[in-house]
């Protein structure tokens, strides 16, 4: 066996991810996200930074997601939900 860890091969390469057509997360009340919440920190804490703003509106790079599981855990408004995604996988708390 060869000595992977002095390899220049990244091993994520060799991943395949084949995204859902169906987004796992979703914003309960963007009415919430607009006029309540001034720091938005859900644009900082999601490491793959799934929501960003636009236009005024939040919107969300479901197919960014690595099913951390933490944006529920993150709004401080309870404002965001997140499904397993379909076929059971993602993280389970």
């Amino acid at each position: 066996m060869g000595n992977f860890a002095k390899s220049d091969t990244n091993p994520l390469e060799y991943v395949k991810i084949i995204p859902d057509s169906k987004s796992h997360i979703f914003i309960k009340d963007d009415g919430i996200c607009i006029e309540e919440c001034e720091n938005k920190p859900c644009t900082y804490y999601c490491p793959t930074r799934v929501f960003y703003w636009e236009d005024d509106s939040i919107k969300i790079l479901y197919k960014r997601c690595i099913e951390c599981g933490a944006c529920p855990f993150g709004c401080p408004y309870d404002n965001i939900a997140w499904e397993n995604p379909r076929g059971g996988y993602g993280v389970v708390y």
